[in-house]
């Protein structure tokens, strides 16, 4: 069984040095949070993964770092200005202020009152000067979305690498979002990182690319240890589409808090380029153009050689945000197992490849100078395979090191003891996080019996 509370996760995240509230010393900073020493290993380690299926294991895609300071008119031409917000009201009984759209029956999420202010909306962008001069004309935006950072520099990777629709563009990054209500421990923040590809394609072609990527983010999704049982891909009824969206999917999981949004896979035709495109009516494009483009030095277009005519590509984007990733594979990793001598176990059954510390190292007295020797050597052995982190764990207590490092998702404990030291040839003892079974593997067996577990 997956993890069912989120207290579950939240004081594992604490305790074994996952998530961290940000400035906890001083009461926290609601919405912001950090990762700690194994977070940050995860969170690598899932970005690692998305990183290689969208660039590496592909031949139509390029990465992408752009800036988090954003330029105001990339975000006037985009409609983020006008329309990147949410309802908001406040309860004038208690002065708690939330979105509109989470009020059941018209009450206070605190208090139930029906005592409240009039929707009004909030926009989300958090706002900064740049510059040593404050005025109106010298302030930009923190990124809300990655994406923006893809569309200016379309242009750019098309001259430098020559590429021809379909291809696209990823980029992983820090966004910003100036959250009215942030919750659900990690699941809803004000700054997080997004995974999003912007994958350019023909017109007419969308809708076949659209289905496309669906079954591709669903099946990797099941590659990271979300399994099909647990997650949907829910097609958005028209009504509720995004003004830039033809369509959308929201492959949604079953977070211990309720079934939401862990990616969303929208088409959005040519929206996005055509309003960062001067002169928009020299090109076929769609009526939802945000606002005449007036600022663009750039054609963000392409020459179609058959047809003698520019066009606009049509863009699909697979969009998902790292902390909910995180999220839902700690909740599916999350394993409560019951004993043999009556004792419970907490284990992360994490996917090898996710895993935060890929093998620990464990000698069995760490006050012996030879075990410690060989259980130094080893360690530098095996990071030399570059498979990931190796810990040397060496606590003293060979049964609560197991224990931990089954609650961190280690997929194997490497021990050495006196028999490793005093007997020829010399040998260790793999242990197991899931099955806890033991093997005994010589020293010069080690290397390849790790790579090719890892493999």
């Amino acid at each position: 069984m997956p993890a069912t509370t989120m207290e579950q996760l939240v004081s594992l995240c604490k305790r074994r040095g996952f998530i961290f509230q940000n400035a906890d010393i001083y009461g926290g900073f609601q919405g912001l949070y950090d990762f700690g020493p194994l977070g940050v290993e995860l969170k690598n380690n899932l970005k690692n993964a998305w990183w290689r299926a969208m660039v590496y294991e592909r031949d139509d895609v390029e990465g992408l770092d752009s800036a988090i300071l954003t330029h105001r008119k990339v975000l006037h031409y985009s409609g983020h200005e006008d329309t990147f917000s949410d309802p908001m009201v406040d309860c004038k009984d208690c002065k708690c202020r939330m979105r509109a759209d989470t009020l059941k029956d018209g009450k206070c999420t605190e208090c139930g009152s029906t005592n409240l202010t009039e929707i009004r909306q909030f926009n989300l962008m958090f706002k900064t000067n740049v510059g040593p001069v404050v005025n109106e004309e010298s302030y930009g935006y923190l990124r809300p979305e990655t994406a923006q950072g893809i569309f200016i520099n379309f242009k750019n990777v098309v001259d430098s690498t020559s590429r021809k629709v379909p291809f696209g563009i990823a980029q992983i990054g820090k966004s910003f979002r100036n959250e009215i209500t942030p919750r659900n421990f990690i699941f809803r923040v004000r700054e997080f990182e997004q995974m999003e590809l912007e994958f350019f394609v023909k017109p007419g072609t969308d809708e076949e690319w659209h289905e496309k990527w669906k079954e591709a983010r669903l099946k990797w999704w099941e590659e990271q240890g979300v399994p099909a049982e647990h997650i949907v891909a829910k097609p958005i009824p028209k009504e509720d589409l995004a003004h830039y969206s033809k369509a959308t999917y929201d492959i949604c999981y079953e977070f211990p808090h309720g079934l939401e949004e862990l990616e969303g896979i929208a088409d959005h035709t040519d929206y996005d380029l055509a309003n960062h495109t001067k002169n928009q009516d020299e090109f076929k494009i769609n009526a939802h153009v945000h606002d005449k483009n007036v600022d663009s030095t750039s054609k963000l277009a392409l020459y179609d050689e058959e047809a003698k005519e520019w066009f606009i590509p049509f863009v699909i984007e697979p969009s998902a945000g790292v902390e909910r990733g995180v999220l839902a594979v700690l909740t599916e990793a999350y394993t409560e197992e019951a004993l043999e001598n009556g004792t419970t176990r907490i284990v992360l059954k994490l996917k090898k490849h996710l895993a935060p510390i890929k093998v620990a190292v464990i000698p069995l007295k760490r006050n012996n100078e030879a075990i410690m020797n060989m259980a130094h050597k080893i360690k530098t052995d095996l990071l030399k395979l570059g498979i990931g982190r190796v810990a040397l764990e060496d606590s003293g207590n060979i049964g609560k090191a197991y224990r931990r490092h089954d609650e961190v998702g280690t997929p194997i404990c490497v021990t050495v003891d006196f028999d490793s030291i005093e007997q020829e040839p010399a040998s260790v003892t793999i242990r197991d996080r899931d099955t806890m079974k033991q093997t005994r593997v010589n020293l010069a067996d080690l290397p390849n019996y790790i790579r090719e577990y890892f493999a």
